[in-house]
């Protein structure tokens, strides 16, 4: 395979080996520290500064020195890029893990000479030409890339290049390198086939263009399509995973014949349901070549719709999840509290309890269902699954200055809550045995623990959600509430945890459309903002307000379920009716989170369309996984748009943030009403481009004509005009579901309405733009709202009134304005 190499490009073609993994276990030692509720608040690119034993030692050990190569070179697949100009194997790994690659392609010179490349890499990595090395580097930064030139002497014709990377994984693992020819001879990239090299390009050209026929699936066969057909059989080999925390792989093999243009992979009806990744390697001829694809599955024709009455809805959630949902300590503790033990249940504990053992990364997120389960329902699981239960308590670290060599991540709000909560309904259950790590008994482990929960409170109660208004953490702190309310042996605690329960599901409800959060976040993933159904949020909405359906993998809903049903909880019914909005005014929401407030956040509803952005937040420096505005239209939980900065050009990938989930550039972003404007001014070594997520199938009309694009589902409308072209992206993962402005310097102009037409749309808002003030202000002509002047400090005057994120308080304040 021939491409073209000018000077500048990265070097994006290569064969690979397999990736090597060894642990990295260090002595058990305590760690400094405390929940770190800035974490996500980078002040150096995106690189958190966390740092673990393991890397320090790891550090000490290696960095500034020539990388340990081990192994040898053996092609296993190809790498192709797929417009990234990274060679990207990064992932999530539980435990400490040291990996080592080797990675071959040839440059073909036209002449001899002296070729200038620059390597970056967030490792170590070596660099060979021809066989005789050329030169290394070792910075061992975790995930902070850092790069280095080197001279090539190029002869003519092929020339060799190998590569060694490694690094040591803790958690998510930015594994990668970029090689950049800078400077040299006239040259190509080379790689070498074991198939005809035409061959092997047209099955490059049906993973650069293959895409599913829907944006998400209820029902009917899930089926991928290409731009051409092969021109040979393949075999396909089709891995469906979750999440990064999923424990699941389902793997099935086909064959696409020569001539074919799609393949079905089979009845969605019959697939695991949530957001799945798609991982697709074509087979010719010993050539191997992979790409990842993601894609939303509910069950919602078999659920059908919700029960009316909330008991019902109760025994509805234990039943889905015990009978539908991922083998788990979530899915064993849905079973237990619904009458279902048995062997069945015992072997989903021990599925997981070597995780828990072990003390992987998000072990907690397993512990604390199965300390309830173990509390309350302990005579019904089997003696020797309820004896290693006994043991894997005991044995768990539970908190950073307790002795380890893990990674679990105890920084983050969500994660502290659940060592606390942990610790301390872990040593009531246990009082009179030895905590190993600790050295405490029960009684004493569980009074520490209670301290630290009620800390955990007090900063909850002053400044609520550090991740704040996220959708996947919404479901991680219900999990550590409603444990507390449920099993605390204190009254306070009880109390203060059923209060911060109502209170998060008025903030879900306040930022919900038709029961569907659709607002700002501090920390998004790909899986989480393309999902709309299955998301646990939905779940949640069903269980709570009849509004909602269920995914696979859950984390709090059948405790919620519980809590209602046994302990006491009573959520608010009128919540219901703000959740699901169908009043004639429009509710304006504006409301701050996290430590000192730092997020101000402003969200604008009718029965018809929602909208939701961080105001005045951290614009155009670097960001992690922010979204920052998010909107729906009409009553279809698909029809949803969202607006970022990709953080990296690999699809479905695992970059924070990634190419949908937050933004590697934070804009400046404005928002009155309906009406919003983002200006994005990237930095040069990020993807240049700003993008819409547009699912042109979920509306019910669309249209994208250079800068403008119009949008319709039900009586919810929108306008987007750009300050470039709207670019519709018709291929691979992302066809007829992206928007695209390239540029470093791009705008955006929302405006959202109710409407039954796209023509009225277009014919009302097609001549809003910005007039950019010498005092830094824009101002927007509005044919509703009269006048709009965003104000360089964040504020917002209109309709004779001033409106200031500075001002935004954490409990809130509510606004029903008329419709315009």
């Amino acid at each position: 395979m021939d491409r073209e190499l000018n000077p500048g490009e990265a070097i994006r073609y290569w064969q690979l080996g397999a990736i090597a993994e060894e642990r990295f276990d260090v002595p058990d030692a305590p760690m400094k520290g405390e929940m770190d509720p800035f974490f996500f608040l980078t002040k150096h690119k995106n690189f958190i500064p966390h740092e673990y034993p393991c890397r320090t030692i790891f550090a000490e050990t290696y960095r500034g020195k020539r990388p340990d190569v081990r192994g040898a070179f053996d092609a296993a697949r190809w790498w192709l890029p797929f417009g990234s100009p990274r060679l990207d194997l990064s992932g999530f790994w539980f435990r400490p893990t040291r990996l080592a690659t080797f990675a071959r392609t040839f440059i073909a010179a036209e002449k001899a000479g002296r070729a200038k490349v620059r390597l970056g890499t967030c490792g170590g990595a070596v660099l060979w030409l021809n066989g005789n090395e050329t030169g290394w580097m070792a910075p061992y930064s975790r995930n902070l890339e850092a790069k280095a030139e080197f001279d090539l002497p190029l002869k003519e014709g092929l020339n060799e290049v190998t590569i060694f990377f490694d690094d040591l994984a803790e958690r998510d693992a930015r594994y990668f390198f970029q090689l950049d020819y800078l400077d040299g001879p006239p040259a190509n990239v080379a790689v070498p086939v074991p198939i005809e090299g035409k061959i092997a390009e047209t099955i490059e050209a049906a993973l650069e263009s293959m895409h599913f026929d829907k944006t998400a699936y209820f029902e009917g066969d899930i089926t991928l399509l290409l731009a051409e057909p092969l021109p040979v059989d393949v075999d396909v080999n089709v891995a469906v995973e979750g999440d990064f925390m999923s424990t699941e792989r389902f793997d099935y093999d086909f064959v696409l014949m020569a001539g074919d243009a799609h393949l079905v992979i089979g009845p969605s009806e019959n697939a695991p349901a949530d957001f799945r990744h798609f991982r697709i390697t074509l087979k010719a001829g010993g050539f191997v070549a992979s790409r990842s694809l993601g894609v939303e599955i509910c069950h919602a024709g078999r659920q059908g719709e919700a029960p009316a009455a909330l008991a019902e809805r109760i025994t509805e959630t234990l039943d889905e999840i015990s009978e539908f949902s991922e083998r788990d300590t979530v899915r064993a503790f849905a079973r237990l509290a619904s009458g279902r033990s048995g062997a069945d249940t015992d072997a989903m504990i021990e599925e997981i309890l070597p995780s828990i053992e072990d003390c992987h990364d998000c072990a907690d997120f397993s512990l604390v269902p199965l300390i309830w389960s173990r509390t309350v329902w302990g005579k019904d699981i089997g003696e020797a699954t309820r004896d290693r239960i006994d043991q894997a308590i005991l044995g768990f670290r539970y908190w950073m200055d307790e002795p380890g060599n893990d990674v679990q991540w105890y920084f983050s709000e969500n994660h502290a809550l659940l060592f606390h909560t942990s610790a301390y309904l872990a040593g009531h259950l246990l009082a009179d045995k030895t905590f190993a790590r600790s050295g405490r008994t029960g009684a004493e482990q569980s009074a520490v623990g209670a301290a630290r929960v009620r800390a955990w409170l007090d900063h909850f109660e002053a400044w609520e959600m550090a991740e704040f208004n996220s959708a996947p953490y919404f479901p991680i702190d219900l999990k550590g509430l409603t444990a507390l309310a449920a099993l605390s042996p204190d009254t306070d605690i009880a109390e203060r945890a059923r209060k911060g329960i109502i209170r998060l599901c008025e903030v879900i409800g306040r930022s919900a459309h038709h029961g569907m959060v659709t607002a700002a976040q501090g920390r998004s993933y790909e899986h989480t903002l393309c999902a709309g159904r299955s998301l646990e949020l939905s779940g949640v909405a069903r269980l709570l307000w009849g509004k909602g359906w269920y995914g696979r993998r859950v984390h709090a809903l059948p405790q919620l379920a519980v809590c209602l049903r046994d302990n006491g909880l009573t959520v608010p019914e009128n919540l219901g009716m703000v959740a699901c909005h169908q009043a004639d005014e429009h509710q304006e929401w504006r409301f701050a989170q996290g430590e000192n407030r730092f997020a101000a956040l402003y969200h604008y509803k009718s029965r018809d369309f929602a909208m939701g952005s961080a105001a005045h937040y951290r614009w155009n420096e670097w960001g992690y996984q922010e979204t920052v505005l998010h909107l729906r239209l009409g009553k279809r939980p698909e029809a949803t748009v969202w607006i970022n900065h990709p953080g990296e050009t690999i699809q479905f990938g695992y970059g924070r943030p990634s190419f949908w989930g937050g933004c590697g550039t934070l804009p400046r972003a404005h928002q009155y009403r309906a009406l919003a404007v983002l200006d994005f001014s990237t930095f040069e070594e990020q993807p240049d481009f700003t993008h819409a997520w547009f699912p042109v199938g979920e509306f019910d009309e669309s249209s994208v004509n250079g800068t403008l694009a119009l949008a319709r589902c039900g009586n919810g409308a929108m306008m987007l005009r750009g300050s470039t072209d709207l670019v519709a992206i018709k291929d691979g993962p992302s066809a007829n579901a992206e928007l695209r402005q390239y540029g470093r310097k791009t705008r955006w102009i929302v405006r959202v309405c109710e409407a039954s037409t796209l023509a009225a749309v277009e014919a009302r808002f097609t001549a809003l733009a910005v007039e950019e003030k010498e005092d830094g202000s824009l101002a927007i002509e509005d044919p509703e709202y009269g006048t709009v002047t965003f104000r360089a400090d964040g504020s917002v005057e209109a309709e004779g009134r001033t409106i200031s994120p500075k001002d935004f308080t954490v409990a809130g304040e509510v606004a029903m304005l008329a419709a315009n």
